[in-house]
């Protein structure tokens, strides 16, 4: 890779650079919640990377003009756009199935498939940095994940069988995925309904408290307009019975990710597939955020196939997942676009901290180096979507067949560069936060 070598006055001045570009407006309609978002990223080099994808992208921008197995079709695969090692976890897919995959699309946008591979071999290095992991282990860690991801485009270009390459269930997940899945299916509905709503005067209603914010009556009437327009984005075969329409009650939402700082959020509580009290349905709607990739894809072709920001992501994430939450959907509030999702029982995350031993690491990091290159290949012509009208999982296979030596010491290579590149301006941010030296803060 090919940061600019600038000293840390420098680098500390375009790094407040791109977070204006990135964050201006947010940060000063709410700054109180970016001091949050901040803080957060303070806590570790991987939190700050995490939070960061804007100055990755603009750290990547020389790889626009081409690069290694970059060609006009690799350069217009659908990516996830924020793929690090806590992007993933389980979910209920609409056949009721729980999987452990790629999950938080809200930076999904169609570009350089490289650019995926790079985002999370750099969250890899930082992961085994801060577990006291040598330059060796690392690297071996790198080239196993490209392995895993290379071997499984190859399997699904040349056509792989379903049962050959099957999804990370509970009936074919091992070590800390199988974990995940059997943590999830531990969880109920009612359990999430307990720790948000209460029962008053015989109908279930959001609780106070825990991040909830009671409405007034024209925000109210707003956010039910636009529920009314996101059940028209719905695929017919997402609702059972037509009650599940039925709104119970309607919050504002506090205390959301690093990624959706100074985003308005609501929470919609539905009656459920049944007349009971423990089978409700939370979702939630978002406002959608500009994904960090798309500042820097010049394609008008890719921005104008998109009604807003919502909308790609709602469109993004049918297209990468297969069997996609049957809640998803978009509407706009305030004349912005909105995603909205059911805040599932069934979400965990894959949880790093007691994975420790480099063999357990590398076997984690084979079976999400395969899950990528899944994800990777779903996103095509098969996907019933026109952005994308070829079968990725050939172009990319064709195109890293053609330097086959070269694939995984250019992730490498990249995770060593940028994960120290990540460490130093950490520290830069630190150091600006804590000096107040972050305009609007």
């Amino acid at each position: 890779m090919s940061v600019p070598q600038l000293d840390e006055e420098q680098r500390g001045e375009e790094i407040l650079t791109v977070f204006d570009t990135a964050f201006g407006r947010l940060l000063a309609a709410d700054p109180a919640a970016f001091r949050v978002k901040f803080r957060k990223m303070a806590a570790s080099a991987f939190a700050f990377y995490r939070g960061t994808a804007c100055l990755f992208y603009h750290d990547l921008d020389t790889d626009r003009r081409g690069g290694p197995y970059l060609d006009e079709r690799t350069s217009r695969v659908w990516i996830h756009g924020d793929l690090h090692a806590e992007n993933f976890g389980t979910y209920m897919d609409s056949n009721g199935r729980l999987v452990f995959n790629v999950n938080d699309f809200d930076e999904a946008y169609v570009g350089p498939f490289t650019w995926d591979l790079k985002r999370f071999a750099a969250s890899v290095a930082l992961i085994g940095y801060a577990k006291a992991l040598s330059d060796a282990q690392i690297t071996e860690l790198v080239t196993v994940y490209a392995h895993a991801y290379r071997q499984r485009i190859h399997a699904l270009a040349t056509g792989a069988k379903r049962d050959e390459v099957p999804p990370f269930t509970l009936e074919t997940a091992q070590g800390p995925l199988l974990d995940a899945l059997r943590d999830a299916r531990a969880m109920t509905r009612f359990g999430l309904l307990e720790s948000m709503t209460e029962i008053r005067d015989f109908e279930r209603r959001f609780a106070p408290g825990g991040g909830s914010v009671e409405l007034d009556a024209a925000t109210r009437y707003k956010v039910l307009a636009a529920f009314d327009g996101y059940l028209e984005t719905l695929p017919d075969s997402s609702l059972a019975r037509p009650d599940s329409y039925r709104v119970k009650d309607v919050v504002g939402r506090r205390g959301i990710g690093i990624g959706s700082a100074g985003l308005p959020s609501y929470n919609i509580l539905l009656e459920g597939h049944s007349d009971a009290l423990e089978n409700d349905v939370v979702i939630y709607i978002k406002q959608a955020q500009t994904p960090a990739v798309s500042r820097h894809i010049t394609d008008p072709a890719i921005a104008e196939y998109f009604l807003h920001e919502g909308h790609r992501t709602v469109i993004s994430q049918r297209a990468l997942q297969a069997h996609a939450d049957p809640w998803l959907g978009w509407t706009e509030l305030d004349g912005a676009g909105q995603l909205v999702a059911e805040v599932s029982p069934y979400a965990v995350d894959l949880d790093w901290g007691d994975i420790d031993d480099p063999e357990e690491i590398a076997a984690v990091v084979a079976d999400l180096g395969r899950a990528t290159a899944t994800m990777h290949a779903a996103a095509d012509d098969t996907s019933g979507e026109s952005l994308v009208p070829f079968s990725t999982e050939r172009a990319i296979d064709a195109a890293i067949a053609a330097d086959e030596e070269g694939f995984a010491p250019l992730l490498v290579d990249f995770a060593h560069a940028y994960g120290a590149r990540a460490r130093a301006d950490h520290q830069i941010f630190v150091d600006l936060f804590r000096n107040g030296q972050i305009p609007g803060l």
